[in-house]
């Protein structure tokens, strides 16, 4: 069982519960060895005699210890001690994005999405080695006190390779993907449903689904159609909208394929909130091979039992009819046998007609589109069909910069929907200012938002420094180290800009840095509150000091008595924990110092007499350790003796008494042996005895 105090490992001490889990607990604790402060999780005591879940608790720290990413907590160790599994964790300093979102009701567009990418760039990190996290939600989302997300609890991750398929969903409902509540196989795809849920909270402030069991909630995440966050919040921009839309379809295959997608449309809708550029996926063109559940199968059987239109017709075929004709013999007799059945041969020959009418068309039309595909196709690589840069659904095509001057290359490109962004180089033939080239060759296709990077002639003149006044932390570093800067975060006071957003910045907004130095930040804490002076209250008695503490609107924590040198204050208030006149915030605790006289000085100088005064063991000569301790068990002096009597000198002692302590070896008496068969006496030496003798000692006060 953890206590407070302990240590587990031999390294790490525990100090304090921060959290509780499904399978675990959480606490902080003290790296002895590295000392720095720790995140320790430990399996809770009912699961750790079970094998299967401290199996599941091994697999959760093989897979998180496999990970090392900005947005990712670290995993820095992996232990078990007397039955207890644990696992050592990066200590974030920070809020849950769950607490984060109740604390605001809902988050702005552009602080929601910049929490997003970075949560998904700490996702993505994971996919690529393989990680499905399956229990993506704002409670296992931190955002530290310096503004970075960062994604915690691979509680249920397994890597995606194991082909492991659930037998019940074990993610939070709320968040959980259709195939999770159905208990089959998650991978990628399950992640991204659950972002574009998280999603949709931090913009709306609620879940798209409830219900009053957690059947119920899956039930919906399976059955219902999804809600669009612009149904609570219509000021939401339509990119955003459709990435949360195309991130919850319920077929995974209509989702985004990575997170990488995913991040790519989230920073667009940064650039260009108000355009429609997220697409859709073709179930058609790309679904994976669906499973036939039974109801569906025994529909196919029985729809398999049912003739066909050309079975219909053969059966007709093959029915006898009887004839109106009598036989020879004046019986009458079936005739199918041996002439069709005319209606049925006109109704055959009227349906292949049509049939065949209806191929030919179809095959002409066929044959003119491929032929049409194949004209454009062939035109448009010799350059006949080269309409313009412009293309359907958004896409554009680069066109020649070279030449062009660098304003009037950012005013084209800016235009088609592209991002330029401009590299200097210094060239000894190109005039400053004009383009050199770019990264992407001419009649290259890009979809509006790519970057274009422009080679220009000239000295890098740095880059332009984002605007953070007034956004939100997590959207401001966002935006600065979207820009390749480094961020440095200080705190202050403002009456204007609400806490936790940014008051000011340097280098100033719209000024030019190098790409990779520092912008600081200064976030604000709020109006600043009207600061108290400490009252004086030296000289004063103990309980008017206390008196005086309190009215001026400060707490006094200790009263504690202390040595001091002035006489004229015994029992009266000698000192404070802060300087008089110090401007602190209100109820600020104080301790106050009441002094208790002058430190006495003690001397001791004596001749130690031998310890054979009290052993006649002792023999002299014998080196003797001498150990002298106060009353309170503090030891102030050891020395070896060879000789007695031994001068003992010492000054400044802060007691009044103490004691002397004689450690001497003397030699033990011989050990008398009889052999039993013999009757042989023998004697041994009977080696050396280690001894003790204790003295009581009265210092002498000093004058």
């Amino acid at each position: 069982m953890i206590k407070i105090g302990m240590m587990l490992g031999e390294r790490y001490e525990i100090l304090e519960k921060i959290g509780t889990g499904g399978m675990s607990d959480v606490y902080k604790a003290k790296c002895h060895k590295l000392n720095r402060y720790v995140a320790v999780k430990v399996l809770k005591q009912e699961f750790s005699e079970n094998s299967n879940f401290v199996s599941k608790f091994r697999v959760e720290a093989q897979a998180a210890a496999s990970l090392m990413h900005p947005n990712i907590v670290n995993v820095y160790d992996v232990g078990e001690d007397n039955g207890i599994h644990y696992i050592v964790m990066e200590l974030v300093e920070g809020i849950t994005l769950k607490k984060y979102i109740e604390k605001k009701a809902r988050l702005s567009v552009k602080e929601a999405v910049s929490i997003a990418i970075q949560a998904c760039m700490g996702i993505e990190a994971a996919h690529n080695n393989h990680i499905i996290h399956r229990d993506i939600k704002p409670q296992n989302i931190i955002i530290s006190k310096e503004g970075k997300v960062k994604v915690t609890d691979f509680g249920i991750a397994k890597a995606a390779t194991s082909n492991t398929i659930t037998s019940n969903v074990m993610g939070s409902v709320h968040y959980t993907s259709p195939e999770q509540a159905r208990g089959g196989y998650s991978d990628e795809k399950s992640d991204i449903y659950s972002m574009g849920i998280t999603l949709f909270e931090m913009l709306t402030g609620r879940v798209p689904f409830n219900g009053d069991t957690t059947v119920a909630i899956a039930i919906k995440h399976i059955q219902e159609p999804m809600p669009s966050p612009r149904d609570y919040v219509p000021e939401i921009p339509v990119s955003v909208e459709q990435i949360v839309l195309k991130c919850t379809q319920k077929s995974p295959d209509r989702r985004y394929q990575s997170m990488s997608s995913l991040i790519e449309d989230l920073k667009k809708s940064l650039i260009s909130p108000d355009e429609d550029f997220v697409r859709t996926v073709d179930p058609e063109t790309s679904a994976a091979t669906r499973t036939i559940s039974r109801d569906d199968m025994e529909k196919i059987k029985k729809q398999s039992k049912k003739p066909a239109h050309t079975e219909e017709i053969r059966l007709k075929k093959n029915t006898a009819k009887p004839s109106a004709e009598p036989s020879r013999n004046g019986k009458k007799r079936s005739q199918a046998a041996y002439q069709p059945e005319p209606e049925d041969d006109e109704d055959e020959e009227e349906y292949e007609s049509r049939m065949e009418k209806v191929t030919t068309v179809l095959a002409v039309i066929g044959a003119i589109i491929i032929g049409c595909v194949v004209i454009f196709l062939v035109g448009r690589a010799i350059g006949i069909f080269d309409f313009s840069s412009s293309g359907q659904d958004g896409v554009v095509k680069m066109i020649e910069v070279a030449g062009m001057t660098e304003a009037e290359a950012r005013q084209k490109l800016t235009k088609m929907g592209l991002d330029p962004v401009v590299e200097y180089v210094e060239s000894d033939s190109v005039e400053d200012g004009i383009v050199i080239g770019s990264d992407v060759k001419k009649g290259t296709q890009l979809e509006p938002g790519d970057k274009v990077v422009l080679q220009v002639s000239g000295k890098d003149a740095g880059i332009v420094v984002p605007d953070t006044y007034n956004k939100p932390l997590a959207e401001a570093v966002a935006s600065l180290e979207g820009e390749g800067f480094r961020t440095e975060k200080k705190e202050g006071y403002s009456d204007t800009v609400a806490k936790g957003n940014v008051m000011s910045q340097n280098p100033e907004a719209g000024t030019n840095a190098e790409r990779g130095s520092t912008v600081t930040i200064v976030i604000s804490q709020g109006p600043q509150e009207s600061k108290v002076q400490v009252p004086d209250v030296l000289g004063l008695l103990p309980e008017e000091g206390k008196s005086t503490v309190e009215a001026a609107g400060l707490t006094v924590r200790n009263i504690t008595e202390v040595y001091n040198e002035d006489e004229s204050l015994l029992g009266k208030v000698c000192g404070l924990s802060y300087s008089v006149g110090t401007e602190v915030e209100p109820g600020t605790a104080i301790d106050i110092y009441v002094s208790k006289g002058p430190e006495a000085t003690y001397i001791y100088a004596e001749n130690i007499a031998s310890p054979a005064l009290e052993d006649p063991q002792y023999a002299e000569g014998t080196p003797c350790v001498l150990v002298v301790t106060t009353a309170s068990g503090t030891e102030i002096a050891r020395t070896v003796a060879t000789s007695f009597p031994w001068p003992l000198n010492l000054p400044d002692i802060k007691e009044p008494t103490g004691t002397l302590t004689l450690i001497y070896n003397v030699a033990a008496d011989p050990i008398t042996t009889t052999d039993p068969v013999t009757g042989e006496t023998k004697v041994e030496p009977g080696g050396v005895q280690e001894k003790t003798v204790t003295r009581p000692l009265q210092f002498l006060k000093k004058e």
